[in-house]
């Protein structure tokens, strides 16, 4: 057999889960694999990076793999090795002044923050929150001032919000839409998200956009669309990302808003495949981690030859901010053709609301109390007839089975 090089272009989550998935094979037919990665240290769960933030896990806790790893894999990793330029018709990728040639070339880019667009975003004092950088210099902040503002009440906006009031700080987050969390969870939930917030001190402000950030050289306050000033000594923007595609563009790879792939994660070039939050399938791109890892489990079979195709399927949302438990899977909110059946407790704060469309599951939010998220979320998949438990439905699997 001739040597034969994958080349793999990011190292996220996504990516290592790629290479996990092909190393475990004897038949995959490289000979040479090797990453390419933008950053210092490699891939690690950035889920947890907010535990990172709070003071709560160190980077070495979060890193998937160490570093003898890859050479036990034979797996070369250049750090710090960001991609300038890729050329397709001569098989070579460019980075820092060296050329890499490939025989397929996966590229895993990413995601960065959504640009805002506000007056004051350059200044000093505004920051992201997306990777290992940006955690340290949140961390290095967080112990020199008190005050922080951040904008985008979604999973990220409210993990840094966490982490930094975990730090000391007293933290505002500013949201456009009418509630926190709104993709994810109705408007009760979300109302009772922000109570509990501001019992543990972080101050929500829903259905408002920042006009602008306010300062000469460093921040000094956001202004909201009517006028209102929130005094501030850092921002963080986290309201939306962008697939990295850019890359993929300027080497005349076809993009929409991220890299469009068909059901084999193949882009419009031969032997160029892309996966994770840079790439698009039809008019869908993926922000969240579990259909990346679908689809690297697909790459990787379709690199060794196999016939495998990626079917986004639905997700569950599990996670705990500031210690309260969310599950969301599905639909979150009522539609024309939905019914409802809610349980609340307002003495403990827990809540439930699922949504049926012909006596089947099309959606659950829980608030408080989630173990029946599991059961919830695989009638969701399963689309049992669930007519029977109807009386019984909102108290879980227990009552069910009972």
């Amino acid at each position: 057999m001739r040597e034969r090089t994958l080349l793999v272009v990011g190292h996220g989550m996504v990516a290592q889960r790629l290479l996990e998935r092909l190393v475990a094979r004897d038949d995959h037919p490289y000979t040479r694999i090797e990453v390419l990665s933008a950053e210092a240290v490699p891939a690690y769960n950035r889920v947890l990076l907010s535990s990172v933030l709070a003071g709560e896990a160190s980077l070495d806790a979060i890193t998937l793999q160490p570093r003898g790893w890859f050479d036990a894999q034979n797996i070369r990793l250049h750090a710090e090795t960001p991609v300038t330029a890729v050329d397709p018709q001569r098989r070579i990728v460019s980075a820092r002044g060296q050329d890499f040639s490939y025989d397929d070339l996966v590229i895993a880019t990413g995601a960065r923050p959504a640009p805002l667009k506000l007056a004051g975003e350059d200044l000093d004092g505004v920051f992201t929150f997306r990777d290992v950088r940006d955690t340290e210099k949140l961390l290095a902040m967080s112990q020199l001032h008190r005050r922080a503002v951040v904008i985008g009440g979604g999973f990220l906006g409210l993990e840094a919000a966490e982490g930094l009031r975990q730090q000391g700080m007293t933290v505002t987050v500013i949201h456009r839409s009418s509630h926190l969390l709104n993709r994810q969870l109705d408007a009760t939930a979300g109302r009772l998200l922000e109570e509990a917030l501001e019992a543990r001190g972080i101050h929500s402000i829903t259905g408002e956009t920042p006009r602008g950030i306010v300062g000469q050289r460093r921040v000094r306050a956001v202004e909201l669309s009517d006028e209102t000033l929130i005094s501030t000594d850092l921002v963080v923007l986290a309201a939306g990302i962008t697939p990295n595609a850019d890359l993929a563009r300027d080497a005349g790879i076809a993009c929409k808003r991220g890299i469009q792939v068909d059901r084999q994660l193949r882009t419009s070039l031969p032997n160029i495949y892309a996966l994770g939050e840079c790439c698009q399938l039809g008019e869908q791109t993926f922000g969240l981690v579990e259909p990346g890892y679908q689809q690297a489990d697909v790459l990787a079979r379709a690199l060794c030859g196999e016939t495998a195709t990626f079917e986004p399927s639905q997700v569950a949302t599990r996670l705990k901010i500031s210690g309260i438990p969310i599950f969301s899977c599905g639909q979150a909110k009522p539609g024309p053709d939905t019914e409802s059946v809610i349980w609340q407790d307002h003495e403990s704060a827990r809540y439930c609301h699922l949504l049926l469309r012909d006596n089947r599951l099309a959606g659950a939010v829980l608030f408080g109390e989630t173990q029946d998220g599991p059961w919830y979320f695989d009638q969701l998949q399963q689309q049992r007839d669930l007519s029977a438990h109807r009386q019984q439905l909102a108290f879980g699997a227990a009552y069910c089975d009972a």
